[in-house]
């Protein structure tokens, strides 16, 4: 799954580990999910959108499988 979390990051102006911590989750969690290394589950794409103010759809797109 691709997704744009480090562009919104940088947006706000966050660092890693304080986003990390409004979402509740470890700082190597989010390191992973900006890298595409791990798609996070269902509530936390939901949190992570809640956080950003922004529809899931907006963050999180499927990626190409051809």
């Amino acid at each position: 799954m691709d997704n744009v979390v480090a562009a919104l990051r940088t947006e706000h102006h966050w660092s890693q580990a304080h986003l990390a911590e409004l979402l509740g989750v470890s700082r190597q969690t989010v390191v992973s999910i900006e890298k595409g290394r791990f798609d996070p589950s269902l509530p936390l794409a939901f949190r992570i959108a809640r956080t950003f103010e922004r529809p899931i759809e907006e963050i999180f797109t499927p990626a190409d499988t051809v």
